[in-house]
């Protein structure tokens, strides 16, 4: 019987892998991505262009978290390839909303009517543009660019009204490659 969890990722080509310590860094044609995995319970080695994860134990809970770790990796090849897009629609109905782009901060101004702007600091490591009514974010990290859109979702996140009628604000409408309906 076995006695410990091993699983392989295979490197695509023109992406290089690093490993210092518990940091893994992958460098691919759209830029570096790195991500610490501080886990005593899973081990990481680089292997002829292969990514190799061992653990010595063989419980669900090691089980799970070599698949998590796997799912994180994989999202890191396909980040140094490709990137990450994330896109989001401007829908205002009642009051012209004016969405702007300045020094890391998007500001929302006339938010129903509204006299003070909403502002959100945008975190570094993503490319965030305004193509008329539409925001799309581009990152290699998938982590980054979520955050970012859900942060630009919740800025004009409205309470205490009527969604079917009001129904101004930031939506997400493109969360990495998938549509939203």
């Amino acid at each position: 019987m076995k006695n410990k969890v091993d699983m392989e990722i295979e490197l695509l080509d023109g992406v290089q892998a690093d490993l210092q310590g518990s940091t893994l860094t992958l460098k691919g044609a759209k830029g570096e991505v790195k991500r610490n995995f501080r886990n005593t319970l899973i081990n990481l080695k680089i292997e002829d262009n292969k990514i190799k994860l061992s653990s010595n134990k063989l419980t669900k809970r090691e089980k799970k978290l070599a698949g998590t770790i796997k799912a994180h990796i994989n999202n890191m090849i396909r980040g140094a390839t490709e990137g990450h897009i994330y896109k989001l629609k401007v829908c205002s109905s009642h009051f012209p909303m004016n969405v702007s782009i300045n020094n890391n901060k998007l500001t929302v101004k006339n938010f129903f009517g509204e006299k003070h702007p909403r502002i959100v600091e945008l975190k570094s490591g993503a490319d965030v543009k305004l193509n008329g009514s539409e925001i799309v974010i581009e990152s290699t990290s998938k982590e980054i660019a979520g955050q970012i859109a859900s942060s630009i979702e919740q800025l004009t996140r409205i309470t205490n009204k009527d969604r079917r009628i009001f129904q101004d604000g930031i939506f997400i409408i493109e969360k990495d490659g998938k549509k939203i309906e």
